[in-house]
This record gives structure tokens, sequence and C-alpha cells, in this order.
């Protein structure tokens, strides 16, 4: 019998996500945005991870889970802060 995408994402993934407490919203593109998340936790640089991720360009690595750069946004802003305080 074959495997389809969307019947695992239902049957599996999503009821799977409800039980750890995450919702039912749970799907494939939930996995790639923490995989870009994970990446981004590296340190690897962005043309890697645009390549690992298989985007044409590094605007979509950027724009669609650009969302998953805290840290880097915390220091940033905690050195404009230090810098004011001064």
């Amino acid at each position: 019998m074959p495997y389809y995408p969307n019947a695992i994402q239902f049957n599996y993934i999503r009821p799977a996500g409800k039980r750890a407490g995450l919702g039912d919203n749970i799907g494939w593109h939930t996995f790639r945005h923490t995989y870009r998340a994970w990446l981004d936790q590296t340190k690897a640089p962005m043309t890697v991870q645009k390549d690992l991720m298989r985007h044409a360009n590094i605007s979509t690595t950027m724009n669609v889970y650009g969302g998953a750069m805290p840290e880097p946004m915390r220091e940033a802003n905690s050195a404009v802060v230090r810098m004011v305080i001064q």
C-alpha cells in the first residue's frame, strides 16, 4: 500500500502533535521551520542554510524562515541598550 504524505500528516503527525500539547496544526512545513531554527543555532552561514533548505533564492530563506533568529536579534538589541544607558 503506498503512503501518501497528506495521509501520514493527518493520521500520524497531527495526532502526535496534539498529544504532545503542540496543537493540531502540525505538518510537514513545521519540520522545515524547526530544521531552519536548528541550522541557525549552529551558526551556519545563511548561504549554507539556503542550500540545505534547497531554496533557489536566499530571500526565501530569509523572508519565510527568517523568524528563527531571536538570539542575534536579542544580542543586537542588548548592545544598543547598553550604549544608551552608558
